[in-house]
């Protein structure tokens, strides 16, 4: 596997390059944002390796860029910060996984593998069901030509139902998802915002797109 590293404290760079070439990949490595945005974008890579704090341009914003360029080259990102808005803030962003520093090198290099199986399958850019679309890169939902208002929460959960279309996601995917793994807050928050969705969607526009499966979860219903 080819993998960029994109990190910009000296050491830190110097393990996970010394690391991941002794487990037997080819690495490059940069030390700034605008460097990592400008190799990444070439599509060259099987990974990237994205810190979230790089001087002249933070990985939230690298990442975002490649999503927008429709890179989607699978992007790890490292950070420092435990909160879970910040790691909703990267998944949001376009990252496929994130790892908390410090962490143990093995769990990289296990993450990476999952990344590799996974692949990278192009993705559209604007996601569609029936009347409804959603633009990832312009964040933007429109309904029969109508642009939706939506809050960044309820525009990340209807960008993994879209992503999923037909198929049943469940509350725990859903929640690790779109509010992180760790979340502690309120029990019943998917289907909170669920109800926000079918309120401003589909009884707003006479649809039924947002479907509950009783016991299992929810989906979206596009028609073929």
């Amino acid at each position: 596997m080819r993998v960029l590293v994109v990190e910009d404290h000296g050491n830190m760079r110097d393990v996970l390059v010394r690391g991941l070439t002794e487990a037997g990949h080819a690495v490059d490595a940069v030390a700034d944002g605008p460097g990592g945005l400008a190799r990444a974008a070439t599509g060259s890579y099987d990974a990237v390796v994205l810190d979230v704090m790089l001087p002249g341009m933070d990985g939230f914003a690298v990442c975002a860029a490649l999503r927008d360029r429709q890179v989607w080259t699978p992007v790890l990102m490292l950070t420092a910060r435990d909160a879970v808005p910040d790691r909703v803030h990267g998944l949001d962003a376009g990252a496929d996984d994130y790892l908390v520093k410090p962490f143990a090198f093995t769990e990289l290099l296990g993450r990476l593998r999952a990344l590799q199986r996974r692949g990278a399958p192009p993705r559209p850019a604007v996601l569609g069901c029936g009347p409804l679309s959603l633009d990832p890169a312009a964040r933007v939902v429109r309904c029969g030509g109508q642009v939706v208002e939506l809050s960044r929460r309820e525009f990340t959960l209807l960008e993994f139902l879209l992503r999923h279309p037909g198929h049943v996601l469940s509350r725990a995917q859903i929640l690790e998802h779109v509010w992180g793994h760790d979340y502690d807050g309120q029990s019943n928050v998917v289907d909170v915002y669920v109800k926000y969705l079918r309120d401003k969607i589909d009884r707003r526009f006479g649809l039924d797109l947002v479907q509950t499966v009783r016991g299992t979860g929810y989906r979206v219903a596009c028609a073929e």
